[in-house]
């Protein structure tokens, strides 16, 4: 079954445009973990906009799970993961002015880079994963960067799907299947929410993980959090 990862930035978003601590970025990430949730991802960005350093630190020691922290591998961001030390490290190449992660990396501009990055994270014993569009010609470039893993970039199909959903997984399967064939790992993210979903982990192979933020978090306003947690966990029991 693939794991469900589920972002929490969006409750340091709401958090922080109050001031204080509600809501509580450390009960939620132990509450959706009671919930069922097989992780915790967060995105710490330069501005600490939403997700901030202290809140990796409080994180780490509550996260019993898997702790995947993703973001732009600068300097600052390098020495947070390697302190931290979580399961996964997702490296996405969003500007420091991005509002959301935007595209996926071009590996064979950047491969001698994230190389020497991945390099640094593969010594201190943490899986890698490469943020990628859905290119298949592009996951042989992510392979010799010796990442673990990529993580498709699903806004595309998230887009399409409600027009046709046959067109919209397409490349993602082809990608992935690319992905499969080289023994790379396949997980995703961005936009994959309960109406889109269950079909993309049908048709996907080799899906290992879904990082899912916004949209889980906003239907969890109407449906409740625990039930939605249980409502995006059976749209992955699909086998």
């Amino acid at each position: 079954m693939t794991k469900l990862s589920i972002n929490i930035n969006k409750i340091a978003t709401i958090r922080n445009a109050r001031g204080g601590e509600l809501p509580s970025v450390t009960e939620a990430a132990v509450k959706l973990q009671e919930f069922g949730a097989q992780g915790i991802t967060v995105h710490p960005r330069p501005d600490e906009r939403h997700i901030t350093r202290r809140d990796v630190y409080d994180l780490k020691p509550l996260v019993h799970t898997e702790f995947n922290i993703e973001g732009n591998p600068h300097r600052p961001f390098i020495d947070l993961v390697l302190a931290i030390k979580p399961e996964q490290v997702t490296l996405v190449p969003d500007a420091e002015d991005a509002i959301t992660s935007n595209a996926g990396w071009d590996c064979r501009v950047h491969k001698g880079f994230l190389q020497n990055v991945i390099a640094e994270f593969k010594a201190a014993g943490i899986r890698t994963s490469i943020f990628l569009d859905p290119d298949p010609e592009m996951v042989s470039h992510a392979k010799e960067t010796g990442a673990d893993r990529i993580e498709l970039y699903t806004e595309a199909y998230a887009r399409m799907y409600p027009n046709d959903r046959e067109a919209a997984i397409l490349p993602y399967a082809e990608t992935a299947g690319e992905a499969a064939r080289l023994g790379l790992g396949v997980n995703a993210g961005h936009d994959l929410s309960l109406e889109n979903l269950k079909y993309f982990a049908q048709n996907i192979p080799n899906l290992l993980e879904v990082s899912i933020g916004h949209a889980l978090i906003s239907e969890a306003l109407y449906m409740g959090l625990e039930n939605t947690v249980q409502a995006y966990l059976k749209r992955l029991a699909i086998w």
